[in-house]
């Protein structure tokens, strides 16, 4: 008669990230390709900031987005005072009946002399003053520019409201690019935040809140674009 043979304890496993209680999650997606900018047609300003709408690439894209999000988890929508988000941020609102709350300090960067869609321009012409801010990594090499001190108090201004408001909560904040590579900055301790600059239109990044802890869990994610 054989002995039976006991099956091998399989031990401890590897375990999947799960955000932990009393933390929020913030998944950040940016804005729809906004319309093209052309010299000498600034667009139009709001609180200084130019505002443009969505290009017809952004609807589309604004629309991929919803149908990303609309079957996981989303507790509250936030979005800046800029139509771009506003716009951004419908088709997922639309499918879920969750009414956007605006958070005008998640605009993005204030860009001085520069703003209403001159950016576009001097880069395109490779003005010196746009070389040096690259090389540098510096938005106030633009005159009358925003530091990025400057934008980081003021984006963690809205955004820690926004923490306080959703304990255990899956929230998702409609906002711009270099607002987005200035948090992710702040939460890797990157230089800078240009070493964040290359969120793409429609992408989305995801960071969780614990206390005083801040973990980043994805960058850029375009699966759905």
């Amino acid at each position: 008669m054989s002995e039976s043979v006991q099956p091998a304890v399989e031990g401890f496993r590897q375990a999947r990230f799960m955000a932990p209680p009393g933390a929020t999650t913030i998944l950040l997606v940016r804005h729809g390709e906004s319309a093209a900018a052309v010299a000498g047609l600034p667009f139009p300003l709001k609180d200084g900031h130019g505002d443009p709408a969505l290009h017809p690439a952004g609807v589309d894209q604004a629309q991929r987005v919803g149908e990303r999000l609309q079957s996981e988890r989303i507790d509250a929508i936030y979005v800046s005072s800029l139509i771009r988000t506003h716009q951004t941020a419908a088709p997922l609102a639309a499918a879920t009946g969750i009414t956007p709350v605006e958070y005008p300090d998640l605009r993005e960067v204030f860009l001085g002399d520069w703003e209403g869609g001159l950016l576009r321009v001097k880069a395109a012409a490779q003005d010196p003053i746009y070389l040096r801010m690259r090389a540098e990594e510096r938005w106030d090499v633009i005159p009358g520019a925003e530091t990025s001190a400057q934008l980081s108090a003021r984006l963690w201004g809205a955004l820690d409201n926004i923490v306080v408001d959703h304990r255990d909560g899956r929230v998702a904040v409609f906002i711009h690019g270099a607002a987005i590579g200035q948090i992710l900055a702040d939460i890797t301790g990157a230089k800078n935040s240009f070493a964040f600059s290359g969120a793409d239109n429609g992408s989305i990044s995801e960071f969780v809140v614990e206390g005083t802890t801040k973990t980043l869990r994805r960058f850029n994610d375009t699966a759905h674009l």
